[in-house]
């Protein structure tokens, strides 16, 4: 299993809703949150394969910003 973490804009639970269908169709992310109360925003995604590139552009096709900040693979080691 692969953690991803990402830097975003999304900021409120409006912001929430409307990227919650766009990462909930990501097949390769079994779960995924953001922490609206980090100043950075952080968005936490974790699955099988999961590619930073593609989370990115799902996220920005749901009209917001992701920069990868963090890939760790199982056990929270840094890949």
């Amino acid at each position: 299993m692969e953690i991803l973490k990402f830097k975003t804009n999304i900021k409120c639970g409006g912001c929430i809703a409307t990227v919650t269908p766009f990462l909930d169709k990501e097949e390769s992310i079994q779960n995924w949150q953001v922490d609206t109360s980090s100043a950075d925003k952080v968005l936490t995604v974790s699955g099988h394969d999961v590619n930073p590139q593609k989370v990115k552009n799902v996220v920005e096709k749901a009209g917001f910003k992701a920069e990868v900040i963090q890939v760790a693979g199982i056990g929270g080691k840094d890949l």
